[in-house]
């Protein structure tokens, strides 16, 4: 068995500002609650996503990347014991153009039936994407997204 998680949102904008909020830290600490990802972008890469306090919130590796059209993650959280024991999941992210805007879907899952990280990023995905989606619209992000959420 397995968890699952998908979202879907359009963004007005194109695939090529939409990958570059995506991978540079300079946007995304900005709407991801002040992190940054920490990646050279090259498949079989180590990724990290981290705090503002440089500890790591979550690691991997890039298993596909094609720009600015997909890529594909290996996941684990870092931080919270009982989500790391669960081992690595895969965030999946497809940008497809859409006349003026951009569809992007965003599928997380992990060969666990039940999972809690599933649980978590069901939550904190929709957050993180409309904070992205009203920076990229409005140039603003959603506010108290440039913070740290708390780590537990």
């Amino acid at each position: 068995m397995s968890s699952k998680f998908v979202y879907v949102t359009y963004i007005r904008t194109t695939p090529e500002k939409l990958w570059e909020a995506l991978i540079r830290p300079e946007f995304t600490r900005s709407y991801w609650y002040g992190m940054r990802q920490d990646c050279d972008w090259q498949s079989g890469s180590p990724w990290q996503l981290v705090f503002s306090d440089n500890s790591v919130a979550d690691a991997g590796k890039v298993l596909e990347i094609d720009p600015p059209r997909r890529l594909v993650l290996s996941w684990r959280n870092e931080f919270r014991p009982e989500l790391k024991t669960e081992g690595h999941s895969r965030a999946t992210l497809e940008l497809e153009p859409n006349g003026d805007t951009v569809k992007l879907t965003v599928t997380h899952e992990i060969d666990q039936d039940g999972s809690k990280l599933i649980e978590a990023v069901s939550g904190g995905w929709p957050l993180v994407l409309s904070s992205l989606k009203s920076l990229l619209e409005t140039g603003k992000a959603l506010p108290g997204s440039d913070r740290r959420r708390t780590k537990a």
